[in-house]
């Protein structure tokens, strides 16, 4: 079986490649933005690598006839909610112009594959705030460009189904964290900062944002089971939560990943680290994916984050013997 993946280069598809490699029967090929050699992680696995901008038209055309895949993963995308309020262009522009070319050139190749269309839970925006479950039900309240960009991209795979009987399934993660994860998501963030500190390379003082918010955290090694077995057993049409079901504070969170450090760290909050449009609490409930296909989330919280700094520790570590300061996103 062919397998064509799409952000095989980023923190998600990084995770899905090697838990598709466990996989006995599978041909892998990954787009990737960047050419071959650029990708460490990727680069030793017996997988294919194609170097395509999914925003040619022209380019996802020649890469998908020459791979022809049985099923489409498709996780590429601009994932950062801050950074889609400083340029929402580049945001819309990415992530809906490389889905509807990634679906012409399926057309045009007649290919009947199974598509898997990853989502987010940010298109439920501003609901959820009093707690109550969010399901695929929730209507659709963005808040932020992201968002809007992933509500597109969300009714654009409902659509080619209605209207080109494409077989696509949609899924909608929550949070999802874990290790080799960039800076610029809460615990990544949190954890590189307690690792620079107990390095000696920062000082002993965290910068924090809004710590009561409350969200649904998923480990990535789960999620990438759940899109594995969504693109496998989901139904073309229908749209699945990918989530944990409980929600964490940021607080909680943050206490935690100290609990693991033995140096003695200050707490400091910066108003520049405050979200707009933030929601108080979310969190998702995934009955339809454990219908389906029998997915529960299997990595518990703290042993994620525990994950996540020894990821952290380990990325600064190596930087040091090198010799050169840390720049790893």
């Amino acid at each position: 079986m062919r397998v064509f993946i799409t952000g095989a280069g980023g923190f998600v598809g990084g995770h899905l490649v090697t838990h598709l490699l466990s996989i006995p029967g599978l041909s892998l090929h990954a787009a990737v933005y960047e050419p071959s050699g650029k990708h460490p992680k990727l680069d030793h696995l017996p997988i294919s690598q194609y170097e395509l901008d999914l925003r040619s038209a022209g380019a996802v055309r020649v890469i998908v006839e020459a791979v022809r895949p049985d099923v489409i993963l498709h996780l590429a995308a601009m994932a950062d909610v801050g950074y889609s309020f400083i340029n929402p262009w580049e945001t819309l522009e990415n992530n809906i112009v490389a889905q509807i070319n990634l679906f012409q050139a399926i057309q045009t190749c007649k290919l009947d594959a199974r598509i898997l269309v990853v989502s987010s839970a940010e298109v439920y925006g501003a609901f959820g705030g009093d707690g109550t479950p969010l399901d695929e039900n929730t209507p659709f309240r963005p808040n932020n460009p992201y968002s809007v960009s992933k509500v597109t991209q969300d009714m654009l795979a409902l659509q080619y189904f209605l209207s080109d009987k494409m077989r696509t399934i949609r899924a909608r993660p929550f949070n999802h964290i874990g290790p080799g994860q960039k800076r610029g998501f809460v615990a990544s963030d949190f954890a590189s900062q307690i690792a620079a500190i107990e390095a000696g390379q920062s000082e002993p003082v965290m910068y924090v944002g809004n710590l009561s918010a409350e969200r649904d955290f998923t480990d990535v090694r789960d999620v990438v089971r759940a899109y594995q077995m969504l693109a496998e057993h989901g139904e073309p049409g229908d749209v699945y939560n990918v989530c944990s079901g409980k929600a964490y504070s940021m607080q909680y969170l943050l206490d935690t990943l100290l609990s693991y450090s033995t140096a003695q760290i200050e707490v400091r909050q910066d108003p520049t680290r405050m979200r707009p449009s933030d929601v108080p609490r979310r969190v998702g409930d995934y009955a339809s994916l454990h219908h389906r296909t029998g997915w529960e989330p299997s990595i518990p919280f703290e042993q994620t984050l525990l994950d996540i700094l020894n990821d952290w520790r380990e990325r600064l570590a190596d930087e040091a013997a090198a010799g050169k300061p840390n720049t790893q996103e």
